[in-house]
């Protein structure tokens, strides 16, 4: 009888194009399910909470695979991760039964981007964050958000190739903070449009530089207009940091970015 496993994974997106296997190129999927085949002795294909883009990142980003194999539980782990690059590494483990999928079992995904706020590029940073040169006011953004929580069609955050069949999504938080240099926007949702998070931050760039009014946001969600929104924020700025599931299948929580960098400040 087969079984189901449940992994964590963290990554730096930067020198893979995606997550999702593709002919041709080096993705974060083909690496872990290599790594994986390798421990199982027989060939394994994984699912994921979240196909995440060339050069995003993930600190709690979600599969789960079947074998026909028993292995011990710190063989997923610890061996997996010796068979892995340095970019790419197994948080934890957890046996799951069939019902779990760690797409559509997902009830909410959240995610941070950090800016690094100078206007001098940073060269330990520029794969791990997204330069925003223009001085930025965080409470403007903060507030400019608040537009954004509940339920609605988002077409104007939405990538002109988005493949989802409704427009219509509900955030349940939008947090825009600054800790020194930087300035994170920390968003929940059930789920997002593609490119959504990215259009998201661009915009409320707009606000936070005095480009644009605090009501312009909620404007262009009205409009539904793509075109008029902001630019597209750097994919090296986005984590997909958690995903939620039903408490019973009792998936890890995931961690954030944010907790490396210290407390909040004004600053």
């Amino acid at each position: 009888m087969g079984t189901r496993i449940a992994l964590g994974l963290i990554y730096q997106g930067t020198r893979y194009h995606g997550f999702q296997r593709q002919l041709g190129v080096d993705t974060v999927q083909q690496r872990v399910e290599t790594a994986l085949s390798s421990i199982a002795d027989h060939p394994i294909r994984i699912a994921c909470a979240g196909r995440t883009d060339s050069g995003v990142h993930a600190t709690g980003q979600v599969i789960h695979f079947d074998t026909e194999v028993t292995r011990p539980d710190k063989a997923w782990v610890q061996g997996v991760n010796t068979l892995l690059p340095d970019d790419i590494s197994v948080a934890w483990m957890r046996p799951v039964d069939e019902s779990f999928d760690a797409r559509h079992s997902a009830t909410a995904r959240r995610y941070q981007f950090i800016l690094y706020n100078q206007p001098l590029r940073h060269a330990l940073a520029y794969a791990l964050m997204a330069r925003e040169y223009r001085p930025l006011q965080e409470a403007a953004m903060q507030s400019a958000a608040q537009a954004l929580v509940g339920e609605h069609d988002f077409s104007a955050f939405r990538a002109a190739h988005c493949q989802a069949n409704s427009p219509w999504r509900c955030i349940e938080f939008v947090e825009v903070i600054r800790r020194g240099d930087l300035v994170i926007v920390d968003i929940k949702a059930n789920a997002f449009l593609h490119h959504m998070v990215r259009n998201i931050v661009g915009s409320l760039c707009d606000v936070g530089a005095g480009v644009r009014e605090v009501d312009w946001i909620d404007g262009l969600l009205k409009q539904r207009n793509r075109q008029l929104a902001g630019k597209m924020a750097a994919a090296s700025g986005l984590y997909l940091c958690q995903v939620d599931y039903p408490v019973g299948f009792k998936i890890p929580k995931g961690t954030f970015p944010s907790q490396l960098l210290g407390p909040k400040s004004n600053d």
